[in-house]
């Protein structure tokens, strides 16, 4: 069977284009490795799953400080043997006071992070919270996007954007950037169709391509929900199964998803859901009666303040 080829967006400032679905390894890959993995599990269940998600069509990898996974993220592309300019990979900056990292910001970070990778470059290069101060970091926001510039500007970066960024700084960010956000990756799904109000259709008018994380958060943390009762009808109509509706629905919103697993057959099933549409009528359903609910997992304290 032919590898399944995955779409792209094009980001509009740089000109690169980025798959619309993307393998993530944070969240379970990271706490798994913090939890201790003192014979090498981790490393070898991940770097073979990283591989398998590559071998069957993944070519959009999202990985960042935080994660602690670049050696395991560079032995699997490294073994892979997919050409560099067929893949697209992202890294986050996260200050040290999150990662417990010795950094001076941004420059230092990607540097290190190439190294371990065994790469030359970025293809998108992000700033992983908005909360960067001298306290934390050593640095301010201001300084910390000046030096994602610089890697842009140096070849280093294809791409830069942000992560987890409220609209109120998003804004703010138009006073002293040269370069905008290009990207914009934010936890999203249909009970969190914004993560501040607004932030979405403002990026798209913007053209800043947004990722969503945690699509899946309706069949897991948040259930039982709303969607609970007109999901089975979509499966039974598209003859797909919840997972893949849910993750059609935020492509055809415009969006870039990022999802994972450590399961070969869940990586066919998720690759599944390109292979057909949603109807637009369907499209509104689900996010009108995804609307009924709110529910956030990730930095819910942070983001409280905004949404009042």
């Amino acid at each position: 069977m032919p590898k399944l080829i995955v779409p792209t967006l094009k980001i509009k400032t740089s000109g690169t284009r980025i798959p619309v679905l993307g393998f993530g390894t944070g969240t379970q890959w990271r706490i798994a490795k913090r939890e201790g993995d003192t014979k090498g599990q981790f490393i070898n269940r991940l770097v073979a799953q990283l591989k398998e998600a590559i071998n069957v069509g993944f070519t959009h990898i999202d990985t960042a400080e935080y994660y602690c996974t670049h050696e395991e993220v560079g032995a699997a592309l490294k073994e892979s043997n997919v050409p560099r300019n067929k893949l697209f990979i992202t890294d986050k900056y996260n200050q040290g006071a999150w990662t417990g990292l010795d950094c001076s910001g941004p420059v230092q970070a990607a540097h290190k992070a190439l190294k371990l990778l065994n790469l030359q470059y970025f293809d998108l290069y992000m700033l992983h919270r908005p909360d960067i101060t001298k306290e934390n970091a050593g640095i301010d926001l201001q300084e910390a996007w000046r030096q994602l510039e610089q890697l842009y500007e140096s070849g280093l970066a294809k791409a830069i954007g942000v992560s987890n960024f409220p609209l109120e700084y998003l804004k703010k960010m138009e006073s002293f950037c040269k370069y905008m956000p290009m990207v914009h990756q934010i936890e999203f799904n249909p009970y969190l169709q914004n993560q501040t109000p607004g932030v979405v259709e403002w990026c798209q008018k913007k053209d800043i391509v947004v990722e969503a994380y945690s699509p899946l958060t309706p069949l897991s943390r948040a259930r039982p929900g709303p969607l609970d009762a007109i999901l089975p009808g979509l499966v039974e109509k598209y003859r797909k199964s919840e997972t893949q509706i849910l993750l059609r629905w935020v492509i055809d919103r415009g969006l870039v998803v990022l999802t994972t697993s450590s399961k070969s057959e869940r990586l066919q099933e998720i690759l599944g859901s390109l292979e057909f549409e949603l109807e637009k009528r369907d499209i509104d359903l689900i996010s009108e009666v995804g609307r009924e609910k709110h529910y956030q997992w990730c930095l819910s304290e942070f983001f409280a303040q905004f949404r009042s």
